[in-house]
């Protein structure tokens, strides 16, 4: 037990540490912006990076790994979807809240937490999670609320738009270029790479922080039973299938299978919120089922790092 408190204990320490020196005004509500800045175009690309040329490629090429991950997503998001458009009759609020229930924080609290359980050297399952998180899952939702919004239903250009935003995105561009590095045979200077080592290492703390600061402003209101709904499927229901499908119908090394339950149990990430703000849908929704699923994770994690 003590050493299920003594992983879960540092990740939300540092996320309450934000939200209360927000709360203290200690930091303004300009630093959650800022820190987010630099998680996401500096400190996350370098982690990627780091691990992407310390780490062998027969080592990434786990594909019971991606089914199983990726699988757990699907089964969880195109139900939700499908209910909510149904019920709602919008496309666009309803992919909101499939996103909000299947969308996993790889990046800002799952490197952290998978660095603390199984080691910094074994990062790569979580690596390939939040490149999967940050561009396929989120690529899926961007066109179908695209298409929801379009009334001339380009589905054609809406691909093109999502296509070039994800060209843009550091975290996509970070892993391509360590791809081809690595690809190339070129080996980073010594130095260089140091440089990179040191910055990839601020991405895990700066980004708990971030969350916490994330989570200390004010909440829109949302429908409270759709949030409930989706905490519930996010922390329940996603964890249970990909522990199925890790182990019982794809076959991995035990590290993957791990990674991949616990990738899955991790709380809503900030991706459904952005969404929300940028199509100007469900941000109350998603914003509470972020708060909420973040600190229920405290518990239904605990239990997995038992269980596991």
């Amino acid at each position: 037990m003590l050493a299920i408190v003594n992983i879960v204990l540092p990740v939300f320490a540092l996320i309450f540490a934000g939200y209360a020196f927000r709360r203290m005004n200690i930091l303004s509500a300009t630093a959650s912006v800022e820190l987010n800045r630099f998680v996401v175009y500096l400190a996350l690309p370098a982690l990627m990076i780091d691990v992407m040329i310390n780490t062998p490629w027969q080592t990434l090429y786990q594909p019971g790994f991606l089914l199983a991950f990726e699988l757990a997503v699907a089964l969880v998001f195109i139900p939700v979807l499908a209910f909510h458009w149904h019920r709602l009759r919008n496309l666009v609020g309803a992919t909101v809240n499939a996103t909000a229930a299947s969308y996993a924080n790889t990046g800002y609290i799952g490197l952290p937490l998978c660095a603390l359980t199984f080691g910094q050297d074994n990062l790569a399952p979580a690596m390939v999670a939040a490149i999967l998180t940050v561009s396929a899952n989120f690529a899926v939702s961007i066109v179908l609320m695209e298409w929801g919004l379009q009334t001339e239903k380009n589905l054609w250009r809406s691909l093109k738009n999502v296509a070039w935003s994800l060209l843009k995105n550091p975290l996509i561009v970070a892993p391509m270029l360590a791809g081809l590095v690595c690809a190339s045979g070129f080996a980073l200077p010594h130095g260089l790479a140091l440089s990179v080592k040191l910055l990839g290492n601020a991405a895990s703390p700066c980004a708990l922080v971030g969350i916490g600061l994330f989570l200390a402003q004010k909440q829109e209101a949302g429908n409270l039973a759709v949030s409930v709904e989706l905490v519930l499927i996010k922390l329940v229901a996603q964890p249970l299938l990909a522990w199925w499908l890790a182990y019982h119908v794809f076959a991995m090394p035990p590290l993957w299978a791990k990674s991949a339950v616990l990738l899955s149990a991790l709380p809503t990430g900030t991706g459904p919120y952005m969404l929300a703000e940028l199509y100007r849908r469900g941000g109350g929704i998603a914003s509470r089922t972020i708060l909420w699923s973040t600190f229920g994770s405290v518990i239904t994690l605990s239990f997995w790092l038992a269980f596991l």
